[in-house]
């Protein structure tokens, strides 16, 4: 089955903030440019930009819950379509992105 921007799957911002809180292994990777990333980023989350995603989708554990994330959701849920497409099936993009994360930042 090819993945398609209808099959991405979809978490709020304060369910990504809740359960990092709680300690859940989640992977967060921001898709966003380093310039804008420079500006803050969900604390503990992997900037990987999204043109960059080929050459480095082996720094992302399949196995692991992985939240994609951008400035606010469509490159990010572009980037989870990708990695299903990839063979990926624990991605979800926030919905929103970082527009919508009223959270601490690195």
């Amino acid at each position: 089955m090819m993945a398609t921007m209808e099959t991405v799957v979809h978490i709020h911002p304060l369910d990504v903030y809740t359960r990092l809180r709680r300690g859940e292994k989640l992977q967060v990777i921001d898709v966003r440019e380093p310039e804008e990333v420079a500006y803050g980023k969900i604390p503990g989350a992997k900037n990987i930009p999204l043109g960059q995603l080929p050459l480095r989708v082996h720094e992302i554990d399949p196995r692991v819950e992985t939240v994609l994330v951008c400035r606010s959701g469509a490159r990010s849920a572009w980037a989870c379509a990708w990695l299903m497409a990839s063979g990926f099936r624990k991605v979800k993009n926030m919905l929103g992105g970082m527009n919508a994360w009223n959270w601490d930042v690195d």
